[in-house]
This record gives structure tokens, C-alpha cells and sequence, in this order.
């Protein structure tokens, strides 16, 4: 039998070689994409460029311009009929809770692990990844660092899913979120918290949660009648910026949020009493507020025995409080807080509810979207690899049928995902 001929250099016959290197240009090619953009928006001015085209090559954007040449072979999306823009973003999320007021974080501590945890958290973030949501930050409740397992697995490429940041556990005054467990039960709650009472252990307990991971450092700071000074709150600011990272401080106002404003945090979580004052030291300071105003379903299904008040009433306190800021100018980045489901909705459904809320409190459309990409991108300090559509980004990008900047509720309906580069999703 009469042998192929083989290079002498590598022993592979030159049939075989031919099909490696078609392989290998076929490769190539198909890391390259082009999407041709009929409405392409800039969320930063609010704008709309027509007939743009967004090259992307290994997961970022070469190019974009409405004379960009496409490389022969690369892949050629056709969204000319859309609404292109940046994907969206949500500031504060718990991805791997589901649960009400009726029933307590306790139930969730000795019912589920971490495990357990991490699987809902996937699956959560596939949902809103589906739904356009390209970077969420998972600001604590998620049982020992789950969310940080859930974040490498995505960045590793064993799952599809959004960018998760996430601060680990919570840093919070003796007892964290918790209120009258006995002391024969222990304090269990260091599941999910850890407890620091003074500037040492407070700055001790940021470089730990650094330590396992963390993107940005969470504090809560008035759960009980004692909360934390502003020297407290300057320690942990102090930590964390010289680690290069955010620092955010569930609080609802008063003294504890004016000590979260001179202490140096960079944002507060939730903030629904604030007084005009307040906002106004804010926006001095350049305090972020990630506002999480539930709608009053949500609220009801949150909390049905009406322990925090009644629904109708406090969704209408929150909507005031983001009209109000909004006019004082406080820069704001979208947040909800969603941490269960009403029945026949997901999590990315959950999030988008939020968008009522904005639209009551009379916030321009292109303002909401703003506060879901770029305003959100700055404040979690990724503005530099993601949040716009331009050269150099990470292709992060989602189109919807109807114009978000007429009205903000046209993101209910996205069409298309894409994530580093790669369609996760494309509705014709």
C-alpha cells in the first residue's frame, strides 16, 4: 500500500494540512462579527445614530462608524429595524435569595446552603442575562461568598450568563440584619454578616471580605437603634478605596445616612426617608444613591403582614424620593432589590418592574436608561471596559424593536443579547 505523502517537517500529510489551516481561517473569521445598526443610541447624551455599523472582533468592539468595512468571512447581524444600545445594568441585586418578610432571613440561614444558593443564583442570572441585563452587582445575602462562585464560573465559560460583581458578606453593627435571636441559638447570622463594632474591626472586616473575593464592600448601617459613626463609616471608605474598591451603606436616612455622606461612602443603598437636606449633601459630596424603589406588588408579596407599612402608601413615599433627587441632581445608578418572584414572573421580570416606579416619579425616559448603562457603569467603576457602544469596549450590547427613549418600557421587550461578544439571544 503506497504511503501519503508527508511533510517532512511535521509527518502530516498535506490533505490534512490543507483542512488545519481552513479550520484555522474559519476560526478566525468567525471572531469576527459586524452588526448592522439602524438606530444605534448613545445613552451618555441621549442621542441616536442612524445606520451604524459595530465591528467586533474577540469579544470587543473594533469599530463602530456608518462607513466601517467588514472583513470578507465575518458574520453580519442584521438589526436595522432595532433600537440598538449598551446592555443594561442593575447596581443592587440578590441573585441567590428567595424569600419574604413573613418567613426571615432565619429560615433561609438554616434551610439552605451555599450550595443550594449558587444553583438559584445561576439560574437567576441566566434569566436577566436573557432579558438584557449584561452586569449586575450581587450586594451580599448570598450565604458563604456565593456569589463570587457564581461570578467565576461565568468568567470561567462553564456557564453563559451577565458580569456579576459582588460584595461578599455584609459588614454590619452586632447582629447584622437580624433582631432578638436568643443567646442560646449563637450568632448564626455571621452566615451571611460580619459583625464590626469600632474603626479597627470595621477596617478588619473589609480586608476580608477583599481577602475572599470581593468587588465592592457593603455596610448596613441602621438596622437596630445603634448605627455607625461617621468615623466608623470613614474607616471602611478609607479601606476599600485604597484597595481600589466601591463602598455602599444600606441606610434609610436621618443621622446614620448624614454619618454614610461625611464618612466618605460612595453610596447609599435604599435611602427612602432621605430629606431634601440630605440629597443635597449628597450631591455636594457626590454620594451616589441606589435608591431600590419597590412597587407596591412587589412590596406586598415582600412583606404581606404590612410590617414595614402599608404597600400603596410606602411605594408612594419611594416614588417622592426619586422625584426629589432627581431634581436635586444626586447621581443615581438603577438598583432594585428584587430577592423573590411574583407568581408567573422571573427575576428579569421582577427588575423591570422598577421601571414604574421611574416613570411615576416623572424621570425622562433617556434619564432611566442613562441611570441602566453609562451612569451605572461609572459608579461601579467599569466605565472604562464596559457601559457604551465605542472602540475598544467590551461588546456588551442589546437591541429592542421600539424606541427606549420614547418610552422607557420598550425594555421590557429586548430582542437581542450580546455578551463579550458572543449571541446569547436574537428574536426575529
Amino acid at each position: 500500500m503506497k504511503k501519503p505523502h508527508c511533510s517532512p517537517a511535521n509527518g502530516l500529510s498535506v490533505p490534512i494540512v490543507l483542512t488545519v489551516v481552513m479550520l484555522m481561517a474559519a476560526a478566525s473569521f468567525a471572531e469576527t462579527t459586524a452588526i448592522r445598526s439602524g438606530n444605534l443610541i448613545d445613552p451618555a447624551s441621549g442621542t441616536v445614530a442612524k445606520g451604524q455599523i459595530i465591528l467586533i472582533e474577540k469579544g470587543k468592539i473594533a469599530e463602530v462608524g456608518p462607513s466601517v468595512k467588514i472583513p470578507a468571512g465575518a458574520e453580519i447581524i442584521d438589526l436595522t429595524n432595532a433600537w440598538v444600545m449598551p446592555g443594561l445594568m442593575d447596581g443592587h441585586t440578590h441573585i441567590t435569595l428567595d424569600f419574604d418578610m413573613s418567613s426571615g432571613f432565619d429560615m433561609i440561614y438554616l434551610r439552605e446552603s451555599s450550595a443550594m444558593r449558587a444553583l438559584r443564583g445561576l439560574r437567576t442570572a441566566q434569566d436577566i442575562l436573557q432579558a438584557g441585563f449584561t452586569v449586575v452587582r450581587d450586594v451580599g445575602n448570598d450565604a458563604n461568598y456565593a456569589a463570587a462562585d457564581i461570578r467565576s464560573a461565568i468568567r470561567r465559560g462553564w456557564f453563559t450568563g451577565p458580569t456579576v460583581l459582588t460584595t461578599g458578606k455584609i459588614i454590619a453593627p452586632f447582629g447584622g440584619q437580624t433582631h432578638g435571636i436568643v443567646p442560646e441559638q449563637g450568632r448564626f447570622w455571621l452566615f451571611e454578616y460580619i459583625d464590626a463594632d469600632s474603626p479597627d474591626e470595621v477596617r478588619k472586616a473589609v480586608r476580608e471580605v477583599i481577602y475572599y473575593g470581593a468587588d465592592a464592600v457593603k455596610l448596613v448601617s441602621d438596622n437596630s437603634s445603634f448605627y455607625y459613626t461617621v468615623d466608623e463609616i470613614r474607616a471602611a471608605s478609607e479601606e476599600a478605596h485604597a484597595a481600589g474598591l466601591v463602598v455602599s451603606v444600606h441606610v434609610m436616612g436621618g443621622e446614620p445616612a448624614r454619618n454614610v455622606i461625611l464618612g466618605g461612602a460612595d453610596s447609599i443603598e435604599h435611602g427612602f426617608y432621605l430629606s431634601d437636606e440630605l440629597l443635597q449633601l449628597m450631591k455636594e459630596k457626590g454620594t451616589w444613591l441606589l435608591g431600590t424603589e419597590f412597587p407596591e406588588a412587589h412590596l406586598k408579596k415582600l412583606d404581606p403582614a404590612g410590617t414595614m407599612g402599608q404597600a400603596k402608601e410606602e411605594a408612594a413615599k419611594y416614588i417622592d424620593r426619586l422625584r426629589r433627587a432627581h431634581k436635586i441632581g444626586v447621581k443615581m445608578a438603577f438598583s432594585t432589590d428584587s430577592v423573590s418572584n411574583l407568581p408567573g414572573k422571573n427575576r428579569a421580570d421582577m427588575m423591570l418592574d422598577y421601571l414604574e416606579m421611574w416613570d411615576a416619579a416623572g424621570i425622562p425616559p433617556a434619564a432611566t436608561l442613562k441611570a441602566m448603562t453609562t451612569d451605572a457603569a461609572e459608579f461601579l467603576r467599569i466605565n472604562k471596559v464596559r457601559g457604551s457602544i465605542a472602540k475598544g469596549m467590551a461588546a456588551d450590547i442589546i437591541a429592542t424593536p421600539a424606541n427606549p427613549l420614547e418610552n422607557i418600557q420598550a425594555l421590557r421587550q429586548v430582542s437581542f443579547v450580546m455578551k463579550d461578544g458572543k449571541v446569547v439571544k436574537n428574536k426575529k
